[in-house]
């Protein structure tokens, strides 16, 4: 399972690919991880902060909200974030991918 609710707060692990032509959620990479395209490279902490900017759109975060909890210069990634509704209802469409 790539993700764990606990506490009203969401922890999601992610396999980034930076650099891609837009950015948008892939496939459930290995059992543990869901994989993200980011469409900005991993130059200067771009791909993290286009990373935030994409989760805080998906799913209607305010991206000081979104916490980086390892693997912040890593491909591999946890992110904490507030659980929201549009998170429930996307987890509910493509939790299983």
């Amino acid at each position: 399972m790539f993700y764990k609710i606990q506490d009203d707060k969401v922890s999601i692990r992610i396999k980034a690919q930076p650099k891609a032509s837009k950015s948008e959620f892939c496939e459930v990479y290995g059992d543990d991880a869901i994989k993200i395209r980011i469409k900005a490279p991993a130059v200067d902490g771009a791909a993290n902060k286009e990373l935030i900017k994409f989760l805080s759109k998906s799913f209607k975060i305010s991206k000081s909200d979104i916490i980086f909890k390892t693997g912040q210069n890593s491909k591999v990634k946890i992110i904490e974030f507030p659980l929201t509704e549009k998170f429930s209802i996307w987890i509910e469409k493509n939790g299983n991918r």
